[in-house]
């Protein structure tokens, strides 16, 4: 646990093998406010070299606190200098060693060994700030931890903790000690407190110890605090704050795990969420501290984009600044470092606020430090990379000038001096004239508050011009009643976004038609605070939801339950290309390896999907591409989830019933997956085929003979991708296509699907299977699958039987489905389906293994089927069938009625097929349907087969 001191040091030394001594190499060194002193000082240290020396005498000619250390500890500061890491490394060592009743001396005398030592490396130069902060930190948690375990063991003795030994005084018999603030983020500051919270593991202890145990805890709690915190005649360790711990007023010192549990998932605040960034687990029981932290992460790291943190931020600075009377202009002499205008703290809430934001969807901005935190925003695209450089470099400043504030006297105090002589001991310890300082100071402190003030409290952006539009105003009035609008804060932040709303949404085309929409919009939404912060924060976002809202009522409607689909927009790579499926496949897995919890691994597919499905559609609906494009790609994320859901449902599956029989199943996607093409509401046609290779059960807890075990295991597949959860389903799936359709079992074997291929098939289903694609599960099985599919496409055909069959099929369909209106381009003669079968009547008499409609359609041109001209004419038909179809899907989610979709939605209607007018559009249409029909009606009349052999 305080191996992070030894590292660290070893990291930003001077190349020293590990094992070696390293002396302290000196850079800089303080000069003495008080000569005298300084000189009287030096007399305890003989026969220094003449840099360590100035050191010494400047040390202790400033600061009487430091002169005082350096005098008790002369003898042993003088060996220490020669290898300051193995010095604190032996007072570590010396300190755990230490008996009960030399604790508090010999704790004091290690403190003040370390805070000597520390003090001397960072006047010196010799060490960074990170190095200083990381000793002191160490440090604090070693003292602890060694306080902690003394008492419990003594209370182990006493029989006091029931059903404990002397075996569970190395994890503290379940007490948990967390650092939180700077000590948890290793950023102690020279004259700290640490702030801490005191928890025990109450699953250690039998339900009917538990009052017993907590009491024992919490006089253990109270005893180590006060081993560190009175002040002795050997002085004091560290003095401690458990006022961070959940309603500290009414609650013990230290409290179960699981009663702080229910606090912060039911009452916890923002401040506590921003606070637990920094939380460690570090001393006592480690493991249960960090299963708890672990525990927190949903409370702490939101899953959505939480812009709703920067007014809670911004609260709580405007309270720190009127309870500590720190918000008065920028004044050097008795400025507070940490909480004044432009200090510490505003960088420090201005890096954890951005965490908050973002840190529940990246989990690389999910670090502890202050300045770790910055160049992890920056390096992500949350802050421009100089203004992380600016705040890092003063943040730094800040903290040596904290430092050498508290250095003089060891107080815990932040303000400059007020008093000439004061400032000037501050000036001398950072061997800097006073003048100097202090305009460095302003300056420093001056661009802080610029570079943070502005994200907290913007300036008020001018406002918008009267719309030009007169709206209705008994639509706007009734806004108030909607769900979103009713909470107090929800309602306020609206009002401040609303006046740009109204302003954009009279650009429209169609205001009224727009206002409408939005009123849909806000009717559906169940909640506004989070969604309206992040348009507050985001003006440009009022645009796309204006077009969204006022084009398509799918995607609204989609919005208004899954409002942050909106965060990937401000993630950075919304409009970047697409990255294939591949990449998808790997980015959801990770996504899915990070989640410990089954039901938060499918939560988490369902919002991951959603947001890349919102992707395709907005990218769609704004030309970025175009049907034919979206269609591939909600195949590649099709396809993607279910490569990635499959390996969850497989470890979940398997816990119980042992590794699947054989080489496992695949997972065959059939229709328009398999052809890698869907729409935005189209579910998804599966086969699943698995081969035991002649093993009978499974091996698990409760073994399972085959057919069922694959039979179990689909359908719990089944349910991980179609169950409803809290955040919705992910498809609806479609199983008829199997062998024997609905009435056959759920999961086939890999000899009965090639049995009944070869020797059952109908027709129509070796029509299907020219469209068959292993989209996961097994790759031997996969590979095994797709060289049977193209033998089986290549086998000799009776061509009469086939067409004969064809024409039988699509009367069959035309009878049991009828296009609604000129607009359905999927159903009835000529359209999609008819066009589709065409190809794949092509396909099959070809034995063509591709898989697309072009190509099933140039393979009937091969066979003799249709002549080029025929086939050209389908492919331009099913082109402007396919655009009509996608987009209207993306408009309503089903078939459209044009009278209904608006201005904005005709709009994107013809400029998806390519047209100007939808009148021009529907002429199309009625003219393809009707010149496919003819081709496909005379291609598979079978008193003309020989024509494509004259």
């Amino acid at each position: 646990m305080f191996r992070r001191f030894d590292a660290l040091t070893r990291a930003a030394g001077d190349g020293h093998p590990a094992g070696m001594t390293s002396p302290l190499h000196i850079s800089r060194t303080p000069r003495p406010f008080d000569p005298d002193l300084g000189a009287e000082t030096l007399t305890r240290f003989p026969d220094l070299s003449s840099d360590r020396a100035a050191l010494i005498a400047g040390t202790g000619g400033t600061s009487p606190y430091l002169k005082s250390v350096l005098e008790q500890e002369a003898v042993w500061l003088t060996e220490a200098l020669d290898d300051p890491q193995g010095a604190v490394a032996r007072v570590f060592a010396d300190c755990r060693a230490l008996s009960f009743d030399q604790l508090k001396p010999g704790l004091r005398q290690a403190k003040r060994r370390v805070a000597g030592l520390t003090a001397l490396a960072d006047l010196s130069g010799g060490w960074t700030l990170e190095q200083v902060t990381t000793a002191l930190t160490d440090f604090g948690a070693l003292a602890a931890d060694v306080a902690a375990k003394a008492e419990i063991a003594t209370l182990i003795r006493r029989k006091k903790l029931p059903g404990q030994t002397e075996d569970d005084i190395e994890t503290a018999a379940g007490m948990v000690i967390l650092a939180m603030g700077k000590m948890g983020a290793h950023e102690l500051n020279y004259s700290s407190d640490i702030d801490l919270i005191v928890l025990f593991d109450e699953t250690r202890y039998d339900p009917d110890d538990f009052y017993e145990a907590r009491q024992g805890m919490v006089r253990a709690t109270r005893n180590f605090c006060a081993t560190l915190s009175d002040r002795t005649a050997d002085g004091y360790v560290f003095r401690t704050d458990l006022r961070l711990r959940p309603d500290p007023a009414v609650t013990p010192v230290c409290l179960a795990t699981e009663a702080a549990e229910r606090y912060y998932e039911s009452l916890g605040r923002t401040w506590e969420r921003a606070a637990y960034i920094k939380a460690r687990a570090c001393a006592g029981d480690i493991a249960a501290g960090e299963a708890f932290l672990q525990t927190l992460t949903p409370f702490v790291w939101r899953r959505h984009l939480d812009f709703a943190a920067i007014q809670d931020a911004h609260d709580m600075r405007l309270r720190i600044r009127e309870n500590k009377g720190t918000g008065g202009p920028i004044t050097v002499p008795g400025h507070d470092m940490k909480l004044g205008r432009g200090g510490i703290r505003e960088i420090e809430f201005f890096t954890q606020t951005r965490q908050l934001i973002a840190g529940g969807r990246d989990r690389d901005l999910r670090v502890r430090g202050t300045v770790p935190g910055l160049a992890a925003l920056a390096a992500k695209g949350w802050i421009p990379q100089d203004v992380a450089e600016k705040l890092t470099n003063h943040y730094r400043a800040h903290r040596d000038v904290e430092h050498r504030i508290q250095m003089v006297h060891d107080a815990q105090t932040h303000r400059v001096p007020k008093s000439q002589d004061g400032m000037e001991r501050v000036a001398c310890l950072m061997d800097l004239d006073l003048v100097e300082l202090q305009a460095n100071l302003k300056d420093r402190l001056t661009e802080v508050h610029d570079l943070t003030e502005g994200f907290f409290a913007p300036d008020a952006a001018p406002e918008p011009q009267a719309a030009p539009v007169a709206f209705d105003t008994d639509i706007i009035a009734r806004w108030p009643t909607y769900p979103a609008l009713r909470s107090q804060r929800g309602a306020q932040i609206f009002e401040r976004i609303k006046p740009e709303l109204l302003s954009r949404l009279s650009r429209t085309a169609k205001p009224d038609e727009a206002l409408m929409a939005l009123d849909g919009f806000l009717a559906g939404l169940p909640a506004g605070v989070q969604l309206f912060s992040l348009f507050e924060a985001n003006t440009q976002l009022i645009d796309l939801l204006v077009d969204i809202v006022g084009t398509s009522h799918a995607l609204a409607g989609h919005l208004s339950r899954n409002a942050s689909v909106f965060d990937a927009v401000i993630g950075g790579s919304f409009f970047d290309d697409w990255p294939g499926e591949q990449v998808l496949q790997a980015e959801l897995s990770d996504a899915l390896a990070a989640e410990g919890d089954y039901e938060r691994q499918l939560d988490t597919a369902r919002r991951w999907t959603k947001e890349w499905h919102f992707r395709v559609g907005v990218h769609h609906l704004r030309g970025l591409i175009d049907g034919a494009t979206a269609g591939r790609q909600y195949s590649d994320l099709a396809s993607a989830v279910i490569a990635s859901i499959l390996p969850i449902v497989t470890a979940q599956f398997e816990a119980k019933h042992g590794p699947a029989p054989g080489r496992g199943m695949a997972v065959l996607g059939m229709g328009s997956l398999g052809a890698e093409r869907l729409n935005s509401t189209s579910d998804l046609d599966l086969i699943v085929i698995y081969d035991p290779q002649g093993v009978e059960m499974s091996d698990g807890k409760r073994p399972l003979s085959t057919r069922p075990y694959f039979a179990r295991f689909t359908q719990a597949l089944i349910t991980a991708l179609t169950a409803p959860m809290a955040q919705g389903r992910l498809y609806e799936v479609d199983m008829r296509l199997r062998p024997s359709g609905s009435q056959g079992p759920v999961a086939t074997s890999w000899s009965s699907f090639t049995n009944y291929q070869q020797n059952e098939a109908w027709v129509w289903e070796h029509l299907a299977l020219t469209r068959a694609r292993a989209v996961a599960g097994d790759a031997s099985l996969g590979a095994d699958i797709e060289a049977f599919r193209q033998e089986v496409l290549i086998s000799p055909r009776d061509r009469t039987k086939v067409l004969t069959d064809v024409t039988e099929m699509r009367a069959r369909l035309a009878a049991a489905k009828h296009p609604t209106d000129i607009w359905d381009a999927k159903t009835g003669p000529g359209r999609m389906l008819d066009i589709e079968l065409m190809a794949q009547t092509g396909s099959l008499l070809a034995g063509n293994p591709a898989r697309d409609v072009h190509s099933g359609l140039d393979a009937a041109v091969a066979v003799g089927v249709l002549n080029v001209a025929d086939a050209q004419t389908l492919k331009d038909t099913y082109d402007l069938c396919w655009s009509v179809q996608t987009a209207a899907r993306l408009l309503s989610g089903q078939g459209i009625e044009v009278e209904k979709i608006g201005e904005g939605g005709g709009a994107f209607l013809c400029r998806s097929a390519g047209f100007d007018q939808l009148s021009e559009l529907e002429a199309a249409l009625a003219d393809g349907y009707a010149q496919a029909n003819a081709v496909i009606t005379a291609a598979l009349d079978t008193t003309t087969l020989d024509r494509g052999q004259a």
